[in-house]
């Protein structure tokens, strides 16, 4: 007997959506089972033998699991298409195999970000609860003081909630407007609107480091799949 599956699970593992963006296919109406319009993500099905479509497109059960890296250049979209015609992530992956990105760095960020067509991963990797450091290397508009670097550390009000505490360094002792710092949440536009928050404005944001994973020789615009290893290592950040 096939043993069965939540439907939101299986389009996750199968289509180039995460977790959370099926359940809101799903509860938008855009997903049918055998030809009916599902509206509950949790809703059985057996991949074996039932039809299941987003959109009208039949979803086919995807066994190659694929986990790329990728460094960013400046205006790029972190997104899978983009309705302004600008360049986006997946333009710079030439493969055939239907990718998305894992998060977003903003249109003029550049670094490292992943991609992968495996929503498990994904949906773990952005789950709030999995608290993966993310290191960025900060240019600001003017040398940060000490004391708001300790403020910075110790957590910040932005969009009317606390940042939890960060890793905040100098990256260059004689020029102070060089920053690492480094955050376990994912809110948008997070380290502009932290700096922001005392008149620091950035002028250039680069992520280096996504857990144990760091960009190393990959130069903007390249782009490699993830070692096992590091995946494993990766998945053990994530617990």
């Amino acid at each position: 007997m096939t043993d069965k599956t939540r439907i939101n699970k299986f389009i996750a593992e199968n289509y180039d959506l995460s977790r959370r963006k099926a359940d809101e296919y799903i509860s938008q109406g855009r997903v049918t089972l055998n030809n009916i319009t599902i509206t509950e993500p949790g809703h059985l099905i057996n991949p074996q033998t039932d039809k299941i479509r987003v959109d009208g497109e039949l979803i086919k059960i995807n066994t190659k699991k694929l986990y790329l890296m990728l460094n960013k250049p400046a205006r790029v979209i972190s997104a899978v298409t983009d309705d302004k015609h600008r360049t986006t992530v997946i333009d710079l992956i030439n493969i055939r195999d239907k990718v998305y990105p894992i998060g977003r760095l903003d249109y003029e960020s550049t670094g490292l970000i992943l991609l992968t067509n495996d929503g498990e991963i994904a949906n773990k990797l952005m789950h709030p609860k999995f608290k993966i450091y993310k290191t960025y290397q900060v240019k600001l508009s003017k040398p940060l003081d000490e004391k708001i670097k300790d403020l910075l550390t110790k957590g910040v009000v932005i969009d009317g909630k606390k940042t939890e505490p960060s890793i905040v360094k100098y990256t260059n002792e004689k020029d102070k407007r060089y920053i690492s710092i480094s955050i376990r949440e994912g809110r948008n536009r997070q380290v502009r609107k932290m700096f922001e928050r005392f008149g620091y404005f950035v002028d250039k944001l680069h992520r280096s480091d996504y857990g144990n994973l760091n960009l190393g020789k990959l130069k903007p615009g390249e782009w490699r799949k993830l070692s096992q290893k590091e995946l494993e290592n990766l998945i053990i950040d994530s617990k």
